[in-house]
């Protein structure tokens, strides 16, 4: 028998109903202790750092001399008037907004060209999928040498065809390097968008497509008017899960371009590092964390709002 949570038992003295507790339930309770090794480990590691970041943006600290002194607003004053935080803020939504509509175009046409009965359908699947295995410092180094001009991959292919490949240099140059690092980025991480597509896809019933197919729907008909809505689901968490990529890049401007050339990569994330840890400015940096964090949050809201709407509106 199912436990109650509470007994109503009779008090044959005193002539009244009186509530006992149920011992069971009591016992259970006890559990949550442990959930407390956790608790706590989630305090000292996220909540407290979350707080002293506020504590150390109106300071001067360096990082190392706790003998700071508190400087009020003047962090947040000097990261506007000199241009680093838009930058920052610039680059990174180019690099998220490249990120978002490439690498799900990308990944929605390998979902459908590897939605079909052919044979080695797994092995394409399982190559498409290989590049999200692998770690970015791997990934980094390998296109590293892909684009490496004169020697590079793709230098050395210009030359076979012809074509100058010492002037290829898009890592050296100001105006394509934060192009050519979310390409690297949409490539290693097209695998693992597309499979959750693929997953979608799979989830449509037949019936559905046949039905569309009897009303004289092209295939291109199909994938924009029956395939696409129903895909709305996986169409929101792909765009999440791009977005929330996106505005913490780090790894590709840290190692393929060290932030360069000039301040062309440098990324929210990248530009709070390079303040924190190379210019030794933890208070200018630990301000800069507050505005991004306040970025990215207002981003995600409307983000979410809107995707929500369009995703009731596809249904």
């Amino acid at each position: 028998m199912e436990a109650k949570e509470t007994i109503y038992s009779l008090d044959k003295k005193k002539k009244k109903f009186f509530i006992q507790k149920n011992p069971s339930l009591v016992m259970n309770n006890r559990l949550y202790i442990f959930v407390l090794p956790a608790l706590i480990i989630f305090g000292v590691f996220w909540i407290w750092p979350f707080i002293k970041l506020f504590t150390y943006s109106v300071t001067d600290f360096n990082g190392f001399n706790l003998n700071y002194n508190h400087v009020g607003f003047s962090n947040f004053k000097t990261l506007f008037d000199s241009g680093i935080l838009f930058n920052s803020i610039s680059n990174t939504l180019i690099y998220t907004a490249i990120l978002v509509i490439g690498g799900n175009l990308l990944a929605i046409v390998l979902a459908l060209a590897l939605n079909s009965k052919i044979k080695g359908m797994a092995f394409y699947r399982s190559a498409a999928y290989i590049p999200a295995l692998f770690s970015a410092i791997v990934i980094g180094f390998i296109w590293s040498y892909v684009y490496m001009p004169s020697s590079g991959l793709i230098a050395s292919l210009m030359n076979m065809i012809g074509l100058d490949g010492s002037s290829f240099n898009i890592l050296g140059d100001y105006g394509k390097a934060l192009y050519g690092i979310t390409i690297v980025d949409i490539w290693k991480n097209v695998g693992q968008t597309m499979i959750i597509y693929l997953a979608g896809l799979q989830t449509i019933d037949n019936s559905v497509l046949e039905s569309a197919k009897i009303d004289g729907c092209s295939e291109w008909q199909i994938i924009r008017f029956v395939k696409i809505p129903l895909l709305a689901p996986s169409i929101t968490i792909n765009v999440i899960l791009n977005v929330i990529n996106g505005l913490k890049s780090f790894d590709y401007p840290f190692i393929m371009t060290n932030g360069g050339p000039g301040d062309s990569t440098n990324t929210l994330m990248f530009s709070i590092y390079k303040m924190a840890f190379t210019e030794q400015q933890f208070g200018k940096a630990a301000a800069f964390s507050v505005i991004s964090f306040l970025v990215i949050i207002a981003i995600t809201a409307v983000l979410l709002i809107f995707m929500n709407k369009r995703e009731r509106e596809m249904e």
